[in-house]
């Protein structure tokens, strides 16, 4: 979860909507390496100073914990092809909570008060 100048990195998945960029760790790397290389896959951010500061279980079926991870803005590519997704999306406060198009991940219970912990813990750079 990044936040910079008052704006919410996100991103638009093709099918599940807007949400923070993120994924799974691939053989042989840390969650760490992974969540800079699916934010760079993602959104064309370069993040580096990147911080676990939560972990809960999703209660689907089958059932998975989330790793939920901060950092700095190394670079914005703004010139980048991107597979998965439609790319960065950058949301104010006030745009993210009018947010019609919100993935099913972002209406975790516990979004907000992630929200709020960046927020506290100067998570804007």
């Amino acid at each position: 979860m990044i936040k910079h100048n008052e704006h919410w990195l996100l991103t638009k998945h093709r099918i599940r909507g807007i949400e923070f960029p993120g994924g799974k760790a691939e053989l042989g790397e840390t969650i760490e390496q992974a969540a800079i290389r699916e934010t760079m896959e993602e959104t064309g951010v370069t993040i580096e100073n990147v911080h676990s500061f939560a972990e809960y279980v999703v209660f689907t079926d089958p059932p998975f914990c989330k790793a939920v991870f901060t950092g700095d803005i190394l670079h914005i590519e703004k010139d980048f092809t991107l597979m998965e997704t439609e790319g960065a999306v950058w949301m104010t406060d006030a745009e993210l909570d009018a947010c019609t198009e919100l993935s099913f991940h972002m209406k975790d219970r516990g979004m907000g008060e992630l929200r709020k912990w960046v927020e506290a813990n100067d998570g804007t750079n």
